[in-house]
């Protein structure tokens, strides 16, 4: 059982709506511009319909951003942290980065920036930006980028030489909240150079624009007011009532609206010369004139003019909340502020309280980031498709981009993958996130699993919207995975399991599945198809778009993704049963769909499709052309291994409760015995566990032999998405033409998908901890009985328990300090990250180079990637 500390407190008393803790939190998206919900174009190129050199000028629809930013849970208020260093061409108001396009390896944010920490409750938050003095290389990013080709690596913000002599701002923002609604915020200013520098702040409050777009009975309104002690504004907002916004006695105070110009983005007419990019225009042209003539707006930021001296640190005070205070800013202000300080760290102690202090600080950024990339997200697809009233969108939109999702339509706080490279769900990605996201809040996981389920998410023919490029698309079908992995993992730390949340989970989950029959099995042979499920460019061809001849492809993922879907439902429904017998139906239904799954898959007759390779013993592909023949595309990658993950150990304690389902379970395997069917549970006895595995035991050997091999698949730092072996690249014709797939361990040399990401050799962190969730159960029903060589040809031999633990230590190894002092995460630049204020900066990359560990993909990937914290729990268990 977990020690409840203050923090914990205050998450029971929010979920028992004592006090809304959750009301105010990090919510504010790093990147609005280029997103789909943004995008009224009639081609559907969201890069290129608001781009960043408009986001400074034009009204958001969907929501808004900034840096190291917070908002209400609607967005209606927002904060975040503007900055000028005397020399750049625009004000700092939010992170830059390359589009898909630009970028030789897709988007790709151009920043350096960090989550250092973040409760749960989000009562303590620290963020650090580090802002070059001299002017951001913004046309150097954009020109390297553009002129070097897909085999080279991509030009980073580090790689231009701007923090070469350490001439940059270490800028810190803090929140702690004082209470519910009241929220203390610093803003540190440290001086890393050896200059005395000069650094323009300007922390900004200003108000979503629903006025624009959909009317609202009274425009919200920030005014400025006199205080005794310390100035501040006052907000006005009919949604969310009335706050204020005290702060440090600032150079000048600065208002104006938040409204498109409309002047600088379409060549039109400004009504008022007061537009969302006034604070741009009169700090880069020093011009305060229109800036400084109001007193009241929707947009509102105090200006200070920092000279900071070498190693000196200016702090900024400010305060927001709904309380009028005579001494806002006062000692009580500092006093509050330690205090969270130290309940974090309290918080954190108590639920790592067996990791080193290395590993300590491994898992407090993993959570941080992912605490810091909760979002709002706000996307009503059928308003979206026809326009806000009084304007007309082009009329392809209609049968465009998502035009059949007209249900979906959300304002919730989502999980993002990355908050600036992925600002949108993913729903696989959330599945995972929700996974670490239990260690340290149970009811979010649960919460945020479940609105996939909800009839506004979810088609009403039971299909899980994808990702805003595209919700038609499949992601693997994860969702039951994730639900019992947080079940256990709260019934552990508590003592007992949410039942109600599996009922909920499992009756919408159910419809899921059944889409996934009728539409991923086309041959109705129990084999599925699936499109790229998640793993972009793994294959030798687009799988979501058609494949070669017209035929169909048959995947062993999307056909192994299946059988697990089919046993974790399995699974649910037999913990379900323990407590209501009814569902033991279920259970049945379940079992007997599994045993068809790996029958088609696994079985060996002259007309089966089956996908198994005798001679080289492992799973390929099979494309099945119209006139029937059969070509398997023999590529050796996690595709093929994924058949391994669907294994579940029905325990005898559980059978036992469950006499009905299982009488009817030895009745059923009798049966197939009888008619010299295919078996699924190879080995038998009343009185003991039952093992369900989708790989029979002789093939087990063979593929688990295949994973261990680090001529293959194992890695210094984790198991590789693609066979080293593929390094003599694999090619097959098909109609005439040839295509191909070669091991590449890091960045994509290939379009697929954008490019961005790269299954054909990276590490992966889902899918490691995927496998190694499958050596656990294997091991539960084989122990020490079933042991193999680690690595593949050694004399070491481990059972599948302890080898579970060795590869969890070789993907934690990616983020510790090696015996140089460099983290191998770093590699690119690890001489930077060995200097003093770089040293513990950890980030928590979408991917990892297959031959040294190196972060790769997008930067921020703090959503399936903080599974590392999870890998630390478990290995200290």
């Amino acid at each position: 059982m977990t020690h409840i500390t203050k923090e914990h407190q205050r998450l029971d008393d929010h979920y028992n709506k004592k006090k809304d803790w959750l009301k105010w939190g990090p919510y504010l998206s790093e990147r609005q511009w280029g997103t789909v919900r943004e995008d009224y174009s009639p081609n559907g190129d969201a890069w290129n319909y608001l781009p960043h050199d408009h986001a400074r000028s034009r009204t958001y629809r969907w929501g808004e951003d900034g840096i190291a930013g917070i908002s209400d849970r609607y967005c209606n208020i927002c904060f975040s942290v503007a900055l000028w260093n005397g020399k750049d061409p625009i004000l700092k108001e939010r992170l830059f980065g390359l589009t898909g396009p630009q970028g030789n390896h897709g988007e790709d944010v151009k920043e350096l920036y960090y989550y250092l920490e973040n409760t749960p409750s989000h009562s303590y938050m620290k963020h650090l930006y580090k802002y070059p003095q001299n002017e951001f290389p913004y046309n150097d990013l954009v020109e390297k980028n553009r002129n070097i080709g897909k085999h080279d690596n991509e030009y980073e913000l580090l790689d231009t030489g701007i923090f070469d002599n350490d001439e940059y701002f270490d800028v810190f923002t803090e929140y702690a909240k004082a209470e519910s609604e009241d929220l203390l915020i610093k803003i540190s200013v440290c001086n890393r150079g050896p200059k005395t520098a000069t650094a323009h702040v300007l922390p900004t409050l200003w108000i979503r624009n629903f006025w624009s777009f959909t009317g609202m009975p009274e425009k919200p309104i920030i005014t400025q007011q006199k205080g005794n002690t310390a100035p501040y504004v006052s907000v006005d907002h009919s949604y969310v009532g009335q706050y204020n916004l005290y702060f440090d006695t600032p150079k000048k105070i600065l208002f104006t609206e938040n409204e498109t110009n409309m002047e600088r983005v379409f060549d039109g007419t400004n009504e008022h010369p007061f537009k969302k990019d006034l604070f741009h225009d009169a700090v880069i042209n020093n011009d305060f004139t229109l800036a400084e003539k109001n007193r009241k707006g929707t947009k509102c930021a105090p200006l200070y003019t920092l000279e900071i001296a070498p190693g000196e640190t200016h702090v900024i005070k400010l305060r927001l909340t709904k309380d009028k205070l005579e001494s806002p800013l006062s000692d009580t202000f500092d006093s509050a502020f330690a205090l969270r300080q130290e309940e974090s760290k309290n918080f954190l102690h108590a639920i790592t309280d067996k990791s080193s202090e290395d590993e300590r600080e491994i898992q407090k950024q993993a959570f941080a980031g992912l605490l810091w990339t909760k979002q709002y997200y706000n996307y009503e697809v059928d308003l979206w498709l026809e326009g806000d009233p009084g304007t007309t969108p082009p009329q392809e939109r209609l049968h465009g981009r998502n035009s059949t999702w007209k249900t979906f339509r959300n304002h919730d706080i989502l999980s993002m993958p990355d908050a600036w490279e992925y600002p949108w769900f993913a729903a696989w990605d959330s599945a995972f996130h929700c996974v670490t996201f239990s260690m340290v809040d149970h009811e979010f996981a649960k919460k945020q699993l479940l609105l996939f389920t909800k009839e506004w998410y979810m088609a009403p023919n039971g299909q899980i919207p994808a990702y805003e490029w595209n919700f038609s698309d499949v992601n693997p079908p994860v969702q039951a995975w994730a639900a019992i992995q947080i079940y256990q993992m709260e019934q552990r730390k508590t003592g007992k399991g949410d039942i109600k949340f599996l009922k909920r989970m499992f009756n919408k989950l159910a419809l899921n599945f059944t889409w996934w029959v009728n539409r991923e099995d086309s041959l109705n042979n129990n084999v599925f198809e699936g499109g790229f499920l998640g793993l972009d460019n793994i294959g030798v061809f687009d799988r979501s778009n058609g494949v070669p001849g017209g035929g169909v492809l048959e995947q062993v993922d999307g056909t192994s993704w299946m059988a697990l879907y089919c046993l974790n439902m399995l699974e649910i429904a037999l913990e379900i049963a323990q407590d209501d017998d009814t569902f033991e139906d279920m259970a049945l239904k379940y079992f007997g769909h599994f045993v068809f799954i790996a029958e088609a898959l696994n079985k060996i007759t002259k007309d089966s499709m089956n996908s198994w390779d005798e001679k080289e013993g492992f799973f390929y592909d099979t494309l099945i052309l119209p006139h029937g023949q059969k070509i398997p595309i023999k590529v050796r990658s996690i595709s093929g291994l994924l058949s391994l993950t669907a294994v579940l150990n029905i325990r005898k304690g559980c059978l036992e409760k469950l006499p009905r389902f299982k009488a009817s379970m030895e009745w059923y395997r009798k049966y197939r015995i009888e008619r010299q069917q295919y078996q699924v549970v190879e080995e038998y006895g009343p009185d003991n566990d039952v093992l369900l595995s989708l790989v029979p035991r002789k093939r087990l050997d063979i593929l688990i032999n295949s994973i261990l091999d680090e001529s293959e698949f194992l890695a210094e730092y984790g198991i590789r998405s693609l066979s080293k072996e593929h390094e003599n690249r694999y090619e097959v014709e098909i109609n005439g033409a040839t295509y191909g797939i070669e091991y590449e361990p890091a960045e994509s040399s290939t379009d697929l998908f954008g490019g961005n990401s790269n299954w054909r050799g990276p590490i992966w962190m889902p899918m490691n901890y995927l496998f190694i969730s499958t050596f656990k159960e294997y091991h539960n029903y084989f122990g020490d009985n079933l042991k193999y060589a680690y690595p593949s040809g050694s004399d070491k031999q481990l059972n599948l328990k302890e080898i579970a633990f060795e590869i969890s230590k070789r993907l934690i190894g990616i983020f510790q300090k090696n015996e140089d002092g460099k983290r191998p995460v770093n590699l690119l630049h690890e001489n930077k990250y060995t200097e003093k204020h770089f040293e513990d900066l950890i980030l928590f990359y979408e991917y990892f180079d297959g031959n040294n560990g190196r972060g790769v993909g997008a930067s921020h990937q703090t959503g399936w990637t903080a599974l590392v914290a999870n890998l630390i729990e478990e290995i200290n268990r």
